[in-house]
């Protein structure tokens, strides 16, 4: 299980110490989710802080994209130093064409799923995906809560990667603790984001050890 800690509910005054506690930590990756306010309604933090941010971290960073037009960023997220990058489904006409500058660029290309839309949506396209991306909660606030229905559809997409002999990562991001996190492992994700459950944990260092050892 690839455990990627979101920084979205970390303490932004601290972020230097926070991604030092993600670095010494048994973390995997380092998960950004960037919101433009315009797909999802709520701004998260741009260029100048993922700059600092690639500076110091020592996991390999892994960007959710929120955001409109993304193929007008991809070199810049490239320069950043980004391993993997994840658009939206919903935010890209011309997904295909996306996917494949990602991986012009160097970069794992991922695919991210609102809660409404169905995995069946990536039969023609999931052949070229790194890492497809269900989001148990609606996008753009940290702290909701999971949204059940995303179990079913994990088990649909890692049956239809199954089918295919892919090797297409499963990534969860929302709600996920060390409940829901057992609970989607079991359904076939492989990589999990979680937020709140680390950060607001007493010792955060400690909870994604936790996590680690028992997901």
């Amino acid at each position: 299980m690839i455990l990627a800690p979101s920084i979205l509910t970390a303490d932004f005054l601290h972020l230097g110490d926070v991604i030092e506690i993600i670095n010494r930590s048994e973390a995997d990756w380092l998960h950004l989710d960037v919101m433009d306010g315009v797909y999802v309604p709520n701004l998260s933090f741009g260029f100048p802080v993922l700059r600092q941010v690639a500076h110091i971290v020592e996991k390999p960073m892994d960007a959710h994209l929120m955001i409109v037009e993304p193929q007008k960023v991809i070199t810049q997220f490239r320069d950043l130093g980004v391993r993997v990058l994840t658009i939206h489904y919903e935010a890209c006409t011309h997904l295909h064409g996306v996917i494949m500058k990602i991986k012009e660029a160097g970069m794992k290309a991922g695919v991210a799923l609102n809660p409404h839309t169905p995995v069946e949506v990536l039969t023609d396209i999931i052949d070229e995906v790194d890492v497809a991306l269900i989001m148990s909660v609606n996008p753009g606030f940290g702290g909701q809560q999971f949204i059940p229905r995303a179990v079913d559809k994990v088990q649909r997409l890692k049956a239809m990667i199954n089918r295919r002999k892919l090797q297409t990562l499963i990534e969860v991001d929302g709600g996920i603790n060390l409940e829901t996190g057992k609970i989607m492992t079991d359904a076939g994700a492989e990589v999990l984001v979680v937020g709140d459950s680390i950060f607001k944990a007493k010792n955060p260092e400690e909870m994604i050890r936790q996590m680690k050892t028992e997901l």
